[in-house]
């Protein structure tokens, strides 16, 4: 079957099977590797992009049902080479060991500050609660969405 979809603001046309996977679309059809697969049961959040502007878990969804609709991976977030900040709150904070997780976060963390711009460490312990991280203990991502949060409210008032 033939799906077009808009991913990161580029519209794609691919034959596919009907049972791919969005993940293995992003990753394979696309090349677009910044979106990991770690489980394939949508328990550990890696996965994670934006379709229509709302977080889902790429593992369970298929690439058939993004035709027509727009696909933001964490490839989305920078603009150009100045990183969105919560990129930089990342990296100031040191929200990522490994790495692994730190795509599907990014993802998530971005969507809760667009729709939140000052939430509390419970909220940020929530918004991530769909997310499993092994290496960092949680503290660090929360600082790295804090800080994004403060630095943008600062731009914004400037």
């Amino acid at each position: 079957m033939q799906v077009t979809v808009t991913v990161n603001g580029v519209e794609y046309t691919k034959d596919i099977e009907g049972r791919l996977l969005l993940v293995h679309f992003l990753r394979d059809t696309l090349g677009l590797t910044g979106t990991h697969w770690g489980c394939d049961t949508s328990n550990c959040g890696t996965c994670v992009v934006w379709m229509d502007g709302e977080p889902v878990k790429s593992c369970t969804v298929l690439a058939a049902m993004a035709g027509g609709r727009e696909v933001r991976t964490v490839e989305g977030l920078a603009n150009g080479a100045e990183l969105d900040p919560i990129q930089e709150g990342f990296r100031q904070c040191h929200g990522l060991q490994c790495g692994f997780c730190t795509p599907g976060m990014l993802m998530t963390c971005r969507h809760l500050l667009d729709k939140n711009p000052d939430p509390t460490e419970g909220e940020i312990r929530e918004a991530i609660s769909g997310q499993i991280c092994r290496c960092t203990g949680y503290s660090s991502i929360v600082r790295s969405v804090r800080w994004a949060a403060v630095n943008e409210a600062e731009a914004a008032a400037k």
